[in-house]
């Protein structure tokens, strides 16, 4: 399989290089965690002599004596190199039961510069709090971006081809080697039931997967539209699909934790906080959508909010549905002091199409930069102090 240099997250490894955190690499299945660590482990070995390099993969049968916490601890320490910067890399550490107590120990000792990555279902933002008493960091990595599917497929010139199977594809870079449609979305259907059917079903004891499958499924078929557990809980029950708020709400948690999708909250705007009810939900790769729910009810306006919601996360952005009056606006996406309003559209040539997308935008009275994102397929230009761009020429910015 062809591999590229994913050189934003290595970029990131390097920046945290020997500081004394945990460093934790997250992301759902197939999203590339292992490869990322491996090109860390050659960039230390190709730019550093007096390295030690301790690297666990739990995959590999080579290890399986070890599965276990004590053997874990005793295998780390018989091979610690004195007089050497010691790095110590597990992948897929959730497959040693009680890893959590090795780890403390061997970060206790500040001997170590320590790398993990586990199962998006066994190692959870959610729980790195409660497992790891010293410091950690989270290093969360997505499937690849339009700028790495085309750097991937740099043979192909046409880039307005290449978006367009960017949004039916989607970046599960595992699904690139098949040669047939059919291949292609039977391996991401496989990576995405493997999650659901399995991964979940064993983290939280799940007896029954319906109500799971269902509600991932409806929420796939209704990204960017404001959802709620009661809401989600009243569709299924019409369906004979027998629920309640309560589950759904569990489920939905479920599901954001193992990274399928990410919850998008509301903001006031104007007053300047959270709101509580209504958020939306985006699916962490449209390949999922299309591989499970086929070209049913392909909104691709909705598609590419999906798109630029997940780019906006990848940059680093803290992102929010802003609300402003009656109005909505697509997103507010902070990081540190920088902020930007988003609007994402389909087709704004028509003119009540394109008035409805600026209006939100124009009714904010603060200096921030505002964009419409749409697949206008021009270069960009301003209206009325407003960006316009190209969604593909956007995802392609440095």
């Amino acid at each position: 399989m062809k591999t590229i240099l994913r050189k934003r997250y290595l970029d990131r490894m390097i920046d945290l290089k020997d500081t004394p955190d945990i460093k934790i690499i997250t992301g759902i299945r197939r999203s590339g965690k292992s490869q990322l660590m491996q090109a860390y482990v050659e960039y230390l070995q190709n730019h550093f002599d007096n390295v030690n390099i301790i690297y666990i993969d739990y995959i590999d049968l080579e290890f399986e004596e070890i599965k276990e916490y004590h053997a874990l601890h005793r295998y780390v320490e018989e091979h610690h190199q004195a007089g050497k910067a010691n790095y110590l890399f597990v992948d897929e550490v959730q497959m040693c039961p009680g890893f959590e107590l090795a780890i403390n120990s061997l970060y206790a000792k500040r001997k170590y510069d320590i790398y993990l990555t586990g199962s998006n279902a066994f190692l959870l933002s959610a729980d790195l709090a409660t497992l790891f008493t010293g410091r950690y960091v989270e290093i969360p990595v997505f499937p690849f971006s339009f700028e790495e599917y085309c750097e991937y497929y740099q043979d192909i010139k046409d880039k307005e081809r290449l978006f367009e199977d960017y949004s039916v594809n989607g970046g599960l870079a595992g699904s690139y080697v098949y040669r047939t449609e059919k291949d292609r979305t039977n391996y991401i259907k496989e990576v995405y039931e493997t999650i659901v059917t399995r991964d979940l079903v064993q983290k939280y004891n799940l007896s029954d997967t319906t109500v799971l499958q269902r509600l991932s499924e409806f929420l796939m078929d209704n990204v960017s539209n404001l959802t709620s557990p009661n809401k989600v809980s009243n569709i299924l029950s019409e369906n004979k699909i027998i629920t309640n708020h309560m589950t759904i709400g569990k489920y939905i948690k479920y599901l954001c934790n193992a990274f399928v999708f990410y919850d998008i909250k509301r903001y006031d705007i104007r007053g300047k906080k959270y709101l509580e009810s209504l958020d939306k939900f985006y699916l962490c790769d449209t390949g999922i959508r299309y591989a499970v729910l086929g070209s049913r009810n392909m909104d691709y306006g909705r598609i590419y909010e999906n798109i630029v919601c997940m780019e906006l996360l990848r940059r680093g952005f803290d992102v929010y549905v802003g609300k402003l009056y009656q109005k909505e606006i697509d997103f507010v996406a902070q990081c540190g002091s920088e902020k930007i309003y988003v609007q994402v559209s389909d087709n704004i040539t028509g003119e009540d199409t394109f008035k409805r997308e600026v209006a939100p935008l124009l009714s904010i009275r603060d200096a921030y930069p505002k964009k419409i994102i749409a697949r206008t397929k021009h270069p960009k230009y301003t209206y009325e102090g407003i960006e316009v761009c190209d969604i593909a020429e956007w995802l392609l910015e440095k």
